[in-house]
């Protein structure tokens, strides 16, 4: 099971213990924030795009949403979602628990700046009923991002 990846992941930074996992779903932004008890913004929704025939992860804020130009300027190429097929094949989460940990090793993960106005924020852990709080370092640390990049609307109107 891919959360038992990323718990072995956490495991190296002594942060295993600081997963939450969920008797309810948290597989949708609203679900997330409702098993969290926090506002939906502050869920790092983890979207999964094929650019150039490669896995791409972008780390949105929930309330964020791809803006298709911005994405195309800077990927060169129209934002294509991964199947659920895909996703499991290509970065090994299911779709619901996508995350940019314990990921495999030719993803990218870029983190977008809708994210930048939190001190924390929630990814998934690799299922879709778990999540783990991070400040913006540590999501920074433990994505092993490419940049921070400008390709969401709809955060900052």
């Amino acid at each position: 099971m891919a959360i038992e990846k990323v718990k072995d992941f956490f495991k190296q930074y002594g942060m295993d213990s600081q997963i939450n996992e969920f008797e309810v779903s948290s597989a949708t932004v609203d679900l997330a924030a409702s098993a969290l008890g926090c506002e939906p913004e502050r869920i790092a929704k983890t979207l999964s795009f094929m650019v150039n025939g490669q896995a791409v992860l972008v780390v949105a804020a929930g309330d964020a949403k791809v803006d298709n130009k911005k994405f195309k300027e800077y990927f060169k190429t129209k934002a294509k979602m991964l199947s659920p097929d895909e996703a499991i094949d290509m970065v090994g989460h299911a779709i619901g628990g996508v995350c940019p940990f314990a990921i495999k090793n030719d993803v990218s993960v870029y983190l977008d700046i809708s994210l930048k106005r939190f001190d924390t924020i929630y990814p998934a852990c690799g299922s879709s009923n778990s999540a783990i709080e991070l400040t913006i370092k540590q999501l920074e640390k433990y994505s092993s991002y490419s940049e921070w990049i400008d390709v969401c609307k709809g955060w900052n109107d």
